[in-house]
């Protein structure tokens, strides 16, 4: 048998069983895509990532993610953890301050924070924003959350499927209390997708409304297709999420810098997830999301 160590971490937090779990296969080579996928089914996270040599230049490493039921061209929370745990494991030192994964969607460059020779903060830069036409269903939309058409309608924000390398269906809410109440209701996002002739890996609901803590949004993340019930933190989907906020200015472009999205709290892991956006008046320039993490355990996985 062969042996594959692994990581496991919580991504975008700063302690133990808070954020999103991650398992990290420090080297990947010699598994084909259909055992990986295999692996990731049995680890059961929202994802898991494979390290492999680089493929091309100008990048440090090759790396595939997963969910447990189809492979991703790129992730947040895979890329922020894994990059921490390539730090944990002495793959990229204190001396390094950019590592560049090659992804499916081309090369991700991360930028380090260390202190005291401990990597403190990632920030993963993502590819810059394509927008589709805003949705003018708001009952359709509530219809698939299982919400009163008010929720949605009574934003004044429309309804729209964004993408910085994986599409997501943005559906904004009045209320925290709403992002709460919302139960994916797999048959009416179907109708829903199949009416307006869209489609998407996942459905993001968020509220701008102000709560006792820092967030800029209160969010969740839905994505069955995916084998993902729901997910703790999106990484994928914060940076269009803070394109939306910026193109419909909920935010401003000084504030657009320093987001926070507070993801996970309903399932009891909350993440802190942050975004900034760059951006002239008329078009976004640059698009990141960053966070911590934490090493919760490691193991061997034999095959």
């Amino acid at each position: 048998m062969k042996s594959y160590r692994y990581l496991h971490l919580d991504v975008f937090t700063d302690h133990l069983f808070g954020g999103n779990q991650l398992a990290v296969f420090l080297d990947g080579r010699g598994l084909t895509g259909e055992t990986m996928q295999a692996i990731a089914k049995e680890m059961n996270f929202s994802e898991s990532t494979f390290i492999l040599p680089p493929e091309r230049k100008g990048t440090d490493a090759r790396m595939r993610i997963f969910t447990p039921a189809e492979e991703l061209p790129m992730a947040g929370h895979p890329t922020i953890g894994s990059t921490y745990a390539l730090a944990r494991s002495g793959v990229i030192g204190p001396d390094c301050d950019t590592f560049v994964f090659g992804l499916g969607v081309g090369p991700v460059p991360v930028s380090l924070s260390w202190k005291h020779k401990t990597l403190n903060f990632a920030w993963m830069t993502q590819p810059n924003p394509t927008f589709g036409e805003p949705i003018a269903d708001p009952a359709g939309a509530a219809a698939a959350l299982g919400l009163s058409t008010a929720a949605v309608s009574g934003t004044g924000l429309p309804v729209q499927v964004i993408s910085c390398g994986v599409p997501f269906l943005f559906i904004p809410l009045t209320t925290r209390q709403a992002v709460d109440g919302a139960m994916l209701d797999t048959d009416a996002l179907a109708a829903f997708y199949e009416s307006s002739k869209k489609a998407a890996h996942g459905v993001f609901v968020f509220s701008a409304q102000p709560g006792g803590d820092k967030a800029t949004v209160y969010s969740r993340m839905f994505a069955p297709s995916l084998g993902v019930g729901e997910d703790p933190a999106t990484g994928s989907a914060s940076g269009p999420l803070g394109c939306y906020l910026l193109r419909h200015k909920v935010v401003t472009l000084e504030k657009a810098r320093a987001m926070l999205s507070l993801q996970g709290v309903k399932m009891g892991r909350p993440s802190h997830v942050h975004i900034s956006i760059g951006a002239t008046k008329n078009e976004i320039t640059s698009v990141r999301v960053g966070g911590e993490a934490v090493v919760a355990g490691e193991g061997t996985l034999y095959l």
